[in-house]
């Protein structure tokens, strides 16, 4: 394969255009099912997902760019003598309303002059009106408008909840002109990372049709498997790389169409040779993310076993975040499947892929441990538990909690709520790259964590200041019977931590004969 992948490239026509190569994966005729079937559009994906190229790719669309689109399925099936102007906005990064007020007015008078309309307003809404209004007027067409990151300049203020509240107040205005604006209207599309209720912040898009979780779009932005095989399978294939395995690290998103592939990951996958890694995580976590973990306030392990309602998954309050609902939005959860009985739908949520899944709680780790983890100790308990190696089990558990500064426990919030050290354990087993299974349900009762390791399953009950040996719950309540009959080696893990000396006072691992 000769062809450049294109990481970074955000803009249509410079991939088509550039004599670099890039590769494109043709997304057109999602594309078109959009455009033709409504007018406003609201679409929430998590962070470099593909959502500014897709926005991109509408404004050329639109603009009857014909030439980029040679060779593409949409090519003979669009009317390319209708031309429409388009205003494509990136909400701007600000510390506050009135830096927002500043920026986007500065962001829409460059539209103005590239368009050579003359404008007399200087507040941002109704520059935005006068700018729609004499567009339409000079090119006798209805306008397009595509807003990027519409949620950018609250999630900026996040750790700010006023700020964020007026950040929030005045965006609500901003766009709720545009249902005053409908005459002039040819199609609308916004995009971004959380989906506030439409109480929240569409108030006045009464015609908003949110396809976040509307099957039909599944696949607009993302790469799925058919897509990986058929573009880049025989390059991953020339690497000696067993496509199965680049489906565990890497594949996992579902909105409700085909599982997918987070587009970064994938391109950055293959441009360095196709060597597996965190491309993804570690390009940059969100700020309000870190804010949610420091505050302590959520129990890691039910991170794998998360089920919430239908009015959940629209639910980004700046008065009440909720962590399973911003790690969901942000791409950190993703759907495992949809319940839907007598009327009401819920939404089972789970880690999408072992990328995130062993980078994640890797994150969690440090933070819950002052950021001093040495790595080799994630390493060290992978190699334990895949051998069944129960005294290097013992010392990397141990050597975890020695690892943990004595003040921190005092002097950070973190080290003092309830299901800390279960969170601790679980963000450990689960930096290993294992499937982990936290609260898991038998018949008899929940075990803390299950740990599955290849041919191996650990069955983990975790017991702080308690007299009787934690694996005695595990013995009497037999957690370990429903994998039984698998063909797996059964190891029992009770461990019993003493608070006051924070560190472990007992453990016991027993192999199940």
């Amino acid at each position: 394969m000769n062809k450049l992948m294109p990481i970074g490239v955000q803009d249509f026509k410079d991939l088509r255009t550039s004599e670099l190569n890039y590769l494109y994966i043709d997304k057109t005729p999602e594309v078109y099912k959009l455009v033709r079937s409504g007018k406003v559009f609201f679409l929430s994906r998590p962070r470099r997902f593909g959502k500014s190229l897709l926005l991109s790719t509408i404004r050329y669309l639109f603009e009857g760019e014909k030439e980029l689109f040679e060779g593409l399925w949409i090519h003979n099936k669009w009317d390319w003598g209708k031309r429409y102007p388009v205003i494509l906005l990136s909400m701007p990064e600000c510390d506050g309303k009135e830096e927002l007020e500043v920026l986007l007015r500065d962001k829409l008078r460059l539209v103005c002059e590239r368009e050579s309309v003359r404008f007399s307003s200087e507040h941002p809404s109704s520059l935005f009106a006068e700018l729609i209004q004499k567009l339409a007027e000079k090119y006798s067409r209805k306008v397009v408008v595509l807003i990027d990151e519409y949620d950018r300049p609250i999630l900026d203020n996040i750790d700010e909840p006023e700020k964020a509240k007026e950040v929030r107040e005045y965006l609500k205005g901003f766009y709720s002109l545009l249902k005053d604006l409908d005459e002039y209207l040819k199609f609308i599309l916004l995009t971004g990372v959380t989906r506030f209720s439409k109480a929240g912040i569409f108030s006045g898009l009464n015609n908003l049709k949110d396809i976040s979780l509307d099957p039909r779009y599944g696949n607009i932005v993302g790469i799925t498997q058919d897509e990986l095989e058929d573009y880049l399978g025989e390059e991953i294939k020339r690497h000696g790389v067993d496509l199965e395995e680049v489906k565990e690290w890497y594949n996992g998103y579902n909105f409700l169409g085909d599982r997918l592939y987070n587009p970064f990951d994938v391109l950055w996958f293959v441009d360095r040779g196709c060597v597996f890694k965190d491309y993804w995580f570690s390009s940059g976590t969100p700020n309000f993310l870190i804010k949610l973990i420091e505050s302590g306030n959520f129990y890691i392990p039910e991170l794998s076993n998360l089920v919430v309602g239908e009015e959940m998954m629209d639910r980004f309050d700046v008065e009440n975040i909720r962590p399973e609902v911003i790690l969901y939005q942000a791409g950190y959860l993703t759907i495992d499947e949809m319940i839907a009985e007598e009327g009401f739908i819920e939404y089972k949520l789970r880690i999408p892929n072992r990328e995130v899944r062993q980078a994640l709680n890797k994150f969690l780790l440090e933070k819950m441990t002052d950021d001093r983890l040495d790595v080799g100790l994630s390493k060290g308990l992978s190699r334990a538990l895949r051998e069944g190696d129960v005294e290097g089990i013992k010392n990397w558990i141990k050597r975890l909690f020695e690892a943990i500064p004595y003040h921190y426990h005092i002097n950070n919030p973190m080290g003092q709520y309830e299901g800390y050290y279960a969170s601790v354990l679980f963000s450990f087993f689960m930096s290993t790259g294992y499937e982990v299974r936290g609260e898991d349900v038998s018949r008899r009762g929940r075990a803390d964590i299950v740990v599955l390791a290849k041919d191996k399953v650990y069955v983990v009950e975790i017991k702080t200041d308690a007299q009787e040996p934690a694996i005695k719950q595990i013995e009497e309540r037999r957690y370990w019977e429903k994998y039984e009959g698998a063909g797996k080696e059964i190891y029992l893990v009770g461990i019993n931590i003493d608070s006051e000396a924070r560190a472990v006072r007992e453990m016991e691992i027993r192999r199940i004969e």
